[in-house]
């Protein structure tokens, strides 16, 4: 393979012998007496005492050695000649300062001998050197002014090449440093030594416009400071502002001296709060409706470091972005409503390469005075490098601390040059955040606003390697509104809500103590009311941030005048936190739930009795002998297992409301509503500005829709599912009184459920042809009715039972749960599958008889719950005596199972999906973690309530599935 690679060389690689060949991207050597030439190297020159014979670029240059009397060598190089008054470090003629060098007469024929001719600075003539020392100029103005000659001399001051008539008065001399404070360095700089004195002493004597300018512009790059013992450039500045006070202001603005740029609003304590806040931009912004008006109309007259005024410049075209980008999304930024954010990383190689020289801003906001005239809104500018004062103390949130400033700049690359304007700067200093705030008018119906205010905060970059470094910028334009009144009524809710929520959970622990049969406060009930409060405090939560969410979605996307604006993000911690709160409270209460629903005592009382007798042989007896005919346990298994299949079921179908959801936010765009701008489209071409997302607004956006989606689940379930295709729930009440069999479950020590499954045709375990004669008899009414008591209908009911019922349970139940207890304590006399089947038949027909009112220590009576019972949900009788079985209109057994919290569960649901979506910004991750927490605690639900449901009542998992 051929290769093509060759070696890299710089022009600045190779020295002072050789020149950079360009046809040949490399070094070559010069010739004999030669050196590289200035300027980048790219030929070569005669050495000092050398003259050129020839020269074609490059290395083609012949040097010849001038001869002694004529050492010297002419400022083209081609001729030699005698020098009287000395060489240059070149071999270039030299003369003293205020004369030039004549080198040929002037007709062109070269001299002999060089001549240094002094220039006529008299009166009539008043001439010096130009720059290059070569010809005669009329020397600077104030030189004539101040001595009617070319010379400043004691005791008139020069400066910055400029000649001022010493008196009383002048501004003090000058501090040319430059404080970089971020670093932590002062540097001395070549601009403010060269230009400080000179534009202080012209703008204050002769009102120099372009002077007082780049007087103000030096202030500007030392960071406005302000300090009454300096004499830097802004100490120069407030000398000349307070000594020109008769020269009276521009445009009645008090700040704004005539011939001074205006720099600062005063440094009056509480002034900015006035500025900012006492007069209101006299335009009204609407978003909707035919006299829309959302159009920001920034516009900035700029100036050089020299101070000259350059040009009117419109921001719409970037002006105050760094960052790359297109003019659509750049015109985005000055959309009333529409929040905008950039940012980006820049090299400090481009940033030199693109700012070399300082342009500065003053920044105005234009609108129509209602005659046809335009005007112009001066923008105050928050300086956050300002190197303030003792009045000024913190630049904090509080507007009293603040001093306004006019003027800004966005790259600095030319106080921080030392020594040398010709060289590269030591330090630069980069605008690196610009935030435009709008901040609307408290109480407004008319979208009215406060002066804007841009907040400029530099960084200053020691220069080291200007090709790896890099400095992150960023733009921002913000809208905000005084919140303090949302956040105090917010405050109230929380305060009311959060009291009810305490009354209620005591409410709860009152009635969980009733239900449990205890009277004493102890450590367990203290920890109870926790828990019942953490529950009802995330509800609190809950409904604050969906009402603030969608209080925000609705008034901010669908107001036509500008009445409100979203919370700034820093202003949605609250909110956030409040989100995380309600999380983390219902997560416990759900895991609460949990619990309690894997530790409930149930059992299923089989009512089937056997059907005639059969032979039995006795075992080790040898005999035969009658007995009783079995019953059937396959409908207990039956039942068992259809109650183990309902213990997740739902009110809502989990996996089509995650996917609905995703859905409207995704694919139908409802997620565009959560954008900080005015628009209230579902759609965004491709092309325009993104806003960044609002967290209220996703989160407002977010549980609106899954509320929305939800209800009309329940609603359809409800109506349609539930009561034309299939209701689980009461279809499992009538499976009980079909298969009789009842169940009776305690969910507390003394509280629980009963669902009445006695068949009214006496038995339940015959073939199909007496099954379908049952039922048809049953709906032709020719039967009894199935509830517990007679011509009722009731079959489930609430129980309150007494202490002495569930001593009596317990101690049944012992033997059942004795199995897992120490061998010592285990009957030696039997196996332990014929104790729990002894225990079993026991307890079932301990259960029966208690339902027959068969144990008159142990009855109970039947009755309806009070109203307020029913809405307090506990009982204010407490069954001291006689057990007492409420009649239940509904299915309150479904408390113990996922169907009776549907509320928990999707609150549950809504806050995780928000704590993920808020925590990624990102919905689709959001919906696939909530469908999986969902599968993850439906599945621990299911195994661990079938293992409690096995060890409860006997029946084997393995019939469980």
């Amino acid at each position: 393979a051929r290769g093509f690679s060759v070696p890299l060389q710089r022009p600045a690689e190779c020295g002072t012998d050789r020149y950079f060949d360009s046809s040949r991207l490399a070094c070559a050597p010069c010739g004999a007496h030669q050196r590289q030439s200035a300027g980048g190297g790219s030929s070569c020159v005669c050495e000092p005492g050398y003259r050129m014979v020839s020269s074609n670029g490059g290395f083609s240059v012949t040097c010849e050695k001038c001869p002694e009397n004529m050492s010297g060598v002419t400022q083209d190089g081609w001729n030699c000649i005698t020098c009287p008054k000395g060489l240059t470090s070149k071999g270039n003629c030299k003369c003293p300062i205020n004369e030039i060098l004549v080198e040929r007469s002037i007709d062109g024929i070269l001299l002999n001998e060089a001549l240094c001719l002094q220039c006529n600075g008299s009166e009539q003539s008043f001439s010096a050197p130009d720059a290059s020392g070569s010809r005669c100029v009329r020397c600077e103005k104030t030189f004539i002014q101040v001595s009617k000659s070319c010379d400043c001399n004691s005791p008139n001051i020069l400066t910055g090449g400029l000649c001022f008539l010493a008196r009383e008065g002048l501004p003090p001399k000058g501090v040319a440093a430059v404080r970089f404070a971020q670093l932590g360095i002062t540097l001395t700089s070549a601009w403010f030594l060269k230009n400080l004195q000179s534009s202080a002493f012209a703008c204050w004597m002769y009102s120099n416009l372009t002077s007082c300018q780049a007087l103000g512009n030096m202030c500007v790059m030392n960071m406005n400071s302000l300090s009454s013992s300096s004499t830097d450039a802004c100490g120069l500045f407030q000398y000349i502002f307070v000594s020109t006070a008769r020269v009276g202001i521009t445009h009645s603005i008090p700040y704004w001296r005539h011939n001074l740029p205006w720099l600062y609003y005063g440094d009056q304590p509480g002034l900015a709060s006035q500025v900012l806040e006492k007069n209101h931009f006299p335009t009204i912004f609407t978003f909707k409706g035919t006299d829309k008006d959302v159009k920001l109309k920034f516009i900035a007259a700029s100036f050089d470091a020299e101070g000259n005024f350059l040009k009117w410049q419109n921001l719409e075209g970037g002006i105050l972005q760094l960052c790359p980008d297109t003019q659509t999304k750049l015109n985005a930024a000055y959309v009333f409503g529409t929040t905008y954010q950039q940012s980006c990383k820049i090299s400090v190689s481009k940033i030199l390469l693109d700012f070399p020289n300082p342009i500065f801003y003053d920044l105005f906001l234009e609108y129509n005075g209602g005659n046809g005239q335009q005007y112009l809104w001066a923008v105050p500018v928050l300086n956050l490098n300002l190197q303030y004062n003792e009045k000024f103390v913190n630049q904090g949130s509080n507007m009293n601390n603040w001093l306004l400033t006019r003027r800004f700049f966005l790259v600095d690359a030319l106080s921080g040059k030392e020594n040398d304007l010709g060289k590269p700067p030591r330090v630069i200093r980069i605008a690196s955040k610009i935030t435009i705030s709008i901040r609307l008018v408290s109480h407004t119906q008319r979208g009215t606003i406060y002066p804007p205010l841009i907040t400029v905060a530099y960084t200053d970059v020691l220069i080291q390697n200007p090709e790896t470094q890099s400095v992150m910028v960023s733009f921002a334009v913000s809208y905000e509104m005084n919140q303090s009144e949302a956040q105090i009524q917010t405050d109230i809710a929380l305060g009311v809500l959060g009291g009810l929520a305490v009354l209620w959970s005591l409410l709860k622990t009152a009635g969980w103590k009733r239900r449990t049969g205890s009277s004493i406060i102890d450590l367990q009930t203290v920890f109870k009311f926790l828990l019942f409060y953490a529950g009802d405090l995330a509800n609190v939560f809950f409904i604050i941030t969906v009402g603030t969410g969608i209080y925000w979605l609705v008034f901010f996307k669908a107001q036509q005048f500008v009445s409100v604006l979203l919370p700034l993000p820093s202003q949605e911690e609250d909110f956030v936190t409040y989100i995380a709160c309600a999380f983390s409270l219902k997560a416990l209460q759900f895991l609460h739930l949990l619990v309690s629903q894997l530790a409930i005592d149930i059992f299923f009382i089989d009512w089937e009795r056997p059907k005639g007798k059969v032979l039995k042989a006795v075992e080790g007896e040898g005999v035969i002998k009658s007995a009783a005919a079995p019953v059937s346990i396959w409908r207990t298994y039956f039942i068992a297992n259809e109650w183990n299949e309902i213990q997740t079921v739902r009110k809502i179908n989990p996996l089509f409301q995650v996917l609905a959801v995703l859905f409207f936010l995704e694919v139908v765009g409802f997620s565009n509503l959560a954008l900080m701008d005015a628009s209230s489209s579902l759609t965004r071409s491709s092309g325009s500005y993104v806003a960044p997302w609002s967290r209220i607004l996703r989160f407002g956006v977010s549980a609106a829709l899954w509320v929305a989606i939800a209800i009309l689940q329940v609603i359809f379930f409800a109506v349609i599912y539930e009561r034309f295709v299939e209701d689980k729930i009461s279809q499992f009440v009538d499976l009980c009184c079909v298969s009789n069999i009842s169940v009776f479950l305690l969910s507390h020590n003394c509280f629980g459920h009963y669902i009445h499954g006695r068949s009214v045709h006496g038995h339940a375990d015959t073939n199909m042809e007496e099954m379908n004669m049952n039922l048809k008899r049953e709906a032709e009414n020719l039967c009894s009715q199935r509830g517990l008591l007679p011509n009722t209908d009731g079959q489930t009911f609430q129980i309150s039972i007494s202490r002495k019922m569930r001593l009596h349970y317990d101690w049944i139940h012992e033997t059942l749960t004795r199995k897992r207890g120490p061998a010592r304590l285990l009957d030696s006399s039997a196996n332990t599958f014929e104790q729990s089947t002894r225990a079993y038949n026991a307890m079932n027909k301990f259960l029966s008889s208690f339902i027959d009112h068969v144990h008159k220590e142990m009855d109970y009576i039947v009755k309806d719950k009070l109203l307020l019972e029913r809405i307090l949900g506990m009982e204010f009788m407490e069954p001291i005596e006689k057990s007492i079985f409420y009649n239940d209109e509904g299915h309150s057994f479904s408390d113990v199972l996922y169907y009776g919290n549907e509320s928990t569960l999707f609150i549950f649901d809504i806050l995780f999906f928000s704590v993920v979506d808020l925590a990624s910004q990102s919905f689709v991750l959001a919906a696939i973690l909530t469908y999986l927490q969902q599968e993850l605690f439906r599945f621990i639900r299911n195994t661990l309530g079938r293992k409690n449901l096995a060890s409860k009542t006997l029946v084997d998992q393995r019939f469980l599935i």
